[in-house]
C-alpha cells in the first residue's frame, strides 16, 4: 500500500485527532487557526479547542487578496499565482504557530483548510440554469501539505455543489454535531463578511434551515476602508455610534430581490460591494449624506436583514441564540441584536467549547472528519439543500 494511503488510515481508525482547522473568510483580514482535539464522528463527535489565534494580513496581502476576490475582471496570472501563493503564505503562518506552541507538525494528524473564496456564484445571481450553482476557493491543498508536512484536507464546497447544495452556508453540518438539542429550539448566527444562519429545532424533528441572511462586516468594512485608508473596519463602532440612520438610504438598500427569496439561499461580497452601496444612494436621491450616517445606516442594515431572516423561522420564544464571527465585536452592532431579538434567549458559544471567533475553523475540523472517518450518516434525512454527504479533497506530503 503507498505509504500515505497507510498513514492516512492509520489516521482514520485513531481514537482521538488532532486537526488543525483553518478559516479565512470574506472580510480578508486574517486567518483563524484552531488546534482541534476531535473524538469520535457523527452524531458521537466531540471536539475540544487546546489553541486558537488569528493571524492578521499584512497590508500587501490584504491588497492582493482584495485585487482577485469578488470582480467580475480579474487578471488570469494574478488569480493562478495567487492560488499557490495563498497556501505557501498560510504553511508558514501554520509552521509559525506550531513553533510558538510547542507542537511538532508530527503530531498534527490533519489540516482542515477551507482556502479563500475568490467568487461565490449560486444560480440566483446569474440565473444560467446550465450550470447552477458554482463557487471557487484559491489556495492549493497540495502546496499546503508539501510545505507543512501535514497530510491536507480542503475544497469542501465543491461536492456540496455536486449533491445538490449552493457551496454555502455549510455551518449546518457542524452546528448538527455540536450545537442541536433533544429539548430546545437552537439558532446559530455567523457575522463574518457575510451574516449566516443555522435553525435547528429541537431533537432535529422539524425543517432545518441553514442560509444566508445578507451582508455582515463586508459593507462596513469596505465604506471605512474607502473613507479612512488604513482602517479595515468600525472599532468599537466609533463611526456608527456618531452617525445617524437614514431612514431613505435604509429603505433603498433592503429593496433588493435577494432578500424576498425564499430560505435557504446565500450571496457574498459580490453582490453587497461598493456599488452596490452608491446604487442605493443613488435611489435614494440622496446628495449629501455624512460619512457617520451612512456608517450608522449600514450598521442597521445588517442588523434588520439578519433579525428579519432569523425571525422568519418562526423559531419559539426562548429559543437559543449562539452568535459567533467578526460582528460580535461591534458594540453597536449587538446592542440593536438584543434590543430586536428580545425574545431568544442569548447564550455564549464558550458554553460548548468554542470560542465565538474560532467557530468556523472548528466547522472545518470537524468536515475533515468526517471527510476521513464518517459517511456522512449523521446527515441522512434531514431537511432539503443540505445533501447527506462528506466534503473535501485529500493531498498528501511527499
Amino acid at each position: 500500500m503507498n505509504q500515505n494511503m497507510q498513514n492516512l488510515s492509520l489516521i482514520a481508525s485513531k481514537e482521538e485527532k488532532l486537526i488543525l482547522g483553518l478559516m479565512s473568510g470574506t472580510s480578508l483580514d486574517g486567518l483563524d487557526v484552531a488546534v482541534c482535539k476531535v473524538t469520535g464522528t457523527g452524531t458521537e463527535t466531540e471536539i475540544n479547542v487546546s489553541h486558537f489565534e488569528t493571524v492578521e494580513y499584512d497590508i500587501a496581502f490584504r491588497d492582493q487578496l482584495k485585487r482577485i476576490c469578488f470582480r467580475d475582471m480579474v487578471s488570469f496570472q494574478e488569480l493562478t499565482l495567487l492560488h499557490k501563493s495563498i497556501a505557501i503564505h498560510h504553511a508558514k503562518i501554520i509552521n509559525d504557530l506550531l513553533k510558538k506552541w510547542g507542537l511538532n507538525s508530527k503530531e498534527i494528524d490533519l489540516i482542515a483548510s477551507h482556502g479563500q473564496t475568490v467568487y461565490h456564484a449560486p444560480l440566483h445571481s446569474h440565473q444560467k440554469t446550465e450550470t447552477g450553482n458554482a463557487t471557487l476557493q484559491i489556495g492549493d491543498g497540495d502546496i499546503l501539505s508539501v510545505n507543512t508536512g501535514i497530510i491536507t484536507i480542503s475544497d469542501f464546497r465543491q461536492k456540496n455543489i455536486a449533491g445538490g447544495g449552493e457551496g454555502a452556508p455549510l455551518a449546518v453540518y457542524g452546528d448538527i454535531l455540536l450545537y442541536a438539542e433533544d429539548d430546545n429550539d437552537v439558532l446559530l448566527l455567523n457575522i463574518g463578511g457575510i451574516s449566516n444562519f443555522t435553525y435547528l429545532p429541537a431533537g432535529l424533528s422539524g425543517k432545518i434551515i441553514c442560509s444566508d441572511a445578507g451582508p455582515g462586516n463586508t459593507l462596513m468594512n469596505q465604506w471605512m476602508h474607502e473613507q479612512f485608508p488604513g482602517k479595515n473596519y468600525d472599532h468599537n463602532a466609533v463611526v456608527a455610534y456618531s452617525g445617524k440612520v437614514s431612514a431613505t438610504l435604509l429603505a433603498s438598500l433592503k429593496n433588493h430581490r435577494f432578500f424576498f427569496q425564499p430560505l435557504p439561499k446565500s450571496t457574498g461580497p459580490e453582490l453587497f460591494s461598493l456599488n452596490y452601496l452608491q446604487e442605493a444612494l443613488k435611489q435614494s436621491s440622496l446628495d449629501n449624506v455624512s460619512t457617520e450616517d451612512i456608517m450608522a445606516t449600514l450598521n442597521k442594515f445588517t442588523v434588520d436583514t439578519i433579525c428579519e431572516a432569523l425571525k422568519s423561522v418562526k423559531a419559539k420564544p426562548d429559543t437559543k441564540l449562539y452568535i459567533s464571527g467578526g460582528g460580535i465585536h461591534n458594540p453597536l452592532l449587538m446592542d440593536h441584536l438584543k434590543e430586536q431579538l428580545s425574545e431568544f434567549s442569548f447564550c455564549p458559544t464558550e458554553s460548548k467549547g468554542t470560542h465565538p471567533d474560532a467557530k468556523e475553523a472548528v466547522l472545518f475540523a470537524l468536515l475533515a472528519n468526517e471527510c476521513v472517518a464518517g459517511n456522512g450518516d449523521a446527515f441522512k434525512n434531514l431537511s432539503e439543500g443540505i445533501p447527506a454527504i462528506s466534503m473535501g479533497k485529500i493531498s498528501f506530503p511527499f
